[in-house]
């Protein structure tokens, strides 16, 4: 009951550390990964949208009176 009652938002207000050189490098590399991997996902998924939509479109015949 006693764990239950602790407010664990009180142990965040203790001192920043800094972190390892070599973790922060991996993490950057992660995160130039990841931004990597979503610039090529949207700059496919985009065209083939594009495409799909461009296909799907009718056109419309002109009526001749």
């Amino acid at each position: 009951m006693l764990e239950q009652d602790k407010n664990p938002f009180k142990n965040l207000q203790g001192d920043l550390k800094d972190v390892p050189p070599e973790l922060r490098k991996k993490v950057m590399e992660d995160v130039a990964t990841a931004k990597l991997i979503m610039e090529l996902t949207g700059l496919f998924t985009g065209s083939f949208a594009a495409i799909i939509e461009g296909m799907l479109k009718t056109k419309s015949k002109p009526n001749k009176i």
